[in-house]
């Protein structure tokens, strides 16, 4: 249950970080993450870029197999 919600936390942080990313290069804002613009565009460009970053990150920590890897190391 938890390595579910995991994975669903990185997948939505990685969908909506690529999807803002993409949306900007059009001139649209999804309507939530506006206030990531507020202090500079360079700020909501890395803010996107860390979201996306991130979301990679949560799902591959949550998808390997720790006790597997520890075993054969």
């Amino acid at each position: 249950m938890k390595k579910t919600v995991w994975i669903s936390v990185g997948f939505l942080l990685f969908i909506l970080g690529f999807s803002a990313l993409v949306l900007s290069l059009v001139g649209v804002k999804l309507s939530f993450l506006v206030w990531l613009d507020y202090p500079g565009a360079l700020f909501g460009f890395l803010a996107k870029i860390f979201m996306v970053v991130t979301g990679i990150v949560v799902v591959y920590m949550a998808t390997s197999n720790w006790r597997e890897e520890e075993i054969e190391g």
